[in-house]
């Protein structure tokens, strides 16, 4: 037993050494490891300030070169906005030249216009007066004219006067181709009345206005003509031709009649007669007054033995055709025809 426990004894003092020299190995590695962990670390941070450097040194050089383009930028910008704001202050100071020019004409417009509205309103005021003026001299000429003149036109000879038909003597013949009637001057006609078996003798017959037979249409409306201003005037006017049948009615108050085709030649409108005369000068007239001052009504009758009918008024089916109407006196005692047609 001794001998176990010596050899036991000296197996645990062999591993106690061993067991020493184990932990000793340890320390040394444990030393090792945080000097490399020392050394390592000290790499990284050497490494980790050289990159901050070389990174620093970048940013710098970039802060540098951005500041430099934006130190150009910002004068560019600068000497960019002294030049437009030169160009705009020009722009102003012309603007405000031209607005005190302006200004200026329009004073002295705004003066002319109140200088002209004054003279329009004194020549508007003379104007007035002489249009009443001369409406009452036209219209007192007129009156002493006389208020109801009757003018006489004598008709020419024409072809079928003288187309008696063989059943009349040659003496009546002859009689009918010779003037009856002759204007002595322009208030008198001379008629020749001859029968058969009595002695010829010569009448004289005065009127406001003779026309011969070789008178124009123009000259007998030249006398008509100023009756229309008077119409304008708002006085009431009347030009009516009365004669026998083949007198020449028709064609002082119309013109020649057409057959067909509805308009005139040049040489046709010379003879137009009192109505599309009288038209195209009261139109005439109005063109020449103020807008809006005159409507125009039209109606159109027939008097026919005492008889009245209505030219324009039409059917139920739109068709034109005369119609009867009744002539009335009112209570102021005036004739009238009710349900006349205008147009």
């Amino acid at each position: 037993k001794e001998e176990r426990i010596v050899v036991l004894e000296t197996e645990n003092a062999a591993l106690h050494l061993k067991l020493a020299e184990y932990q000793g190995l340890a320390g040394r590695s444990t030393n090792e490891i945080l000097q490399l962990y020392a050394a390592h670390g000290q790499q990284m941070k050497l490494q980790r300030s050289s990159v901050v450097t070389q990174l620093h040194g970048a940013i710098k050089k970039r802060l540098k070169q951005d500041l430099k383009s934006l130190r150009s930028f910002a004068l560019e910008l600068s000497k960019d906005f002294q030049r437009q704001s030169k160009i705009c202050l020009y722009q102003v100071l012309a603007a405000v030249q031209g607005i005190q020019l302006q200004n200026e004409a329009m004073q002295m417009f705004q003066i002319k216009a109140f200088d002209l509205e004054q003279s329009l309103q004194e020549v508007t005021e003379r104007y007035e007066k002489e249009k009443q003026k001369r409406k009452a001299l036209h219209n007192s000429l007129i009156e002493l004219r006389g208020n109801i003149r009757v003018h006489c036109r004598i008709r020419p000879l024409l072809p079928f006067d003288d187309a008696a038909g063989h059943s009349v003597s040659q003496d009546r013949r002859r009689n009918f181709s010779e003037k009856a009637a002759y204007a002595a001057d322009d208030e008198t006609v001379l008629v020749k009345c001859s029968r058969p078996g009595h002695a010829s003798v010569n009448k004289t017959f005065q009127f406001e206005r003779v026309y011969s037979d070789l008178e124009s249409q123009d000259a007998v409306f030249a006398d008509v003509a100023p009756l229309l201003t008077s119409l304008l005037d708002g006085y009431n006017v009347c030009i009516m031709a009365y004669g026998q049948t083949g007198s020449g009615k028709t064609y002082t108050m119309l013109g020649p009649q057409l057959e067909g085709n509805l308009a005139f030649s040049v040489e046709e409108e010379s003879e137009l007669g009192i109505i599309p005369r009288a038209t195209q000068e009261v139109f005439r007239l109005i063109s020449e007054k103020a807008p809006g001052s005159y409507w125009v009504e039209v109606s159109v009758v027939e008097v026919y033995n005492n008889e009245i009918f209505d030219l324009l008024a039409k059917d139920s089916y739109g068709k034109v055709f005369g119609i009867k109407r009744d002539v009335v006196t009112t209570r102021e005692g005036k004739s009238d025809v009710p349900l006349l047609t205008h147009e």
